[in-house]
């Protein structure tokens, strides 16, 4: 086993944690709010429902947040005249 002091590379600390944590969290926040906005805008009457699926999937699986917006937008219906 080699010591982590011979490695090239430290772990992360300080900005670079920050960094990550900040993206991890506003990337799903992102997702969240296309999603809602998207299906308030098509007329959807339930628009929070796939917005809180894809935000809470963002944020308990990073990339399952991904995949709900994906299947969001496969399964989304067309925009009604208001």
């Amino acid at each position: 086993m080699v010591p982590l002091q011979l490695l090239q590379f430290g772990l992360p600390s300080g900005p670079e944690l920050l960094l990550l944590g900040l993206v991890l969290l506003v990337i799903p926040f992102g997702l969240a709010y296309w999603v809602y906005t998207d299906a308030e805008g098509r007329g959807d009457d339930n628009a929070a429902f796939p917005a809180l699926a894809v935000g809470a999937l963002g944020y308990l699986t990073f990339f399952g947040g991904f995949l709900a917006a994906a299947v969001y937008v496969w399964q989304r219906d067309e925009p009604t005249a208001a």
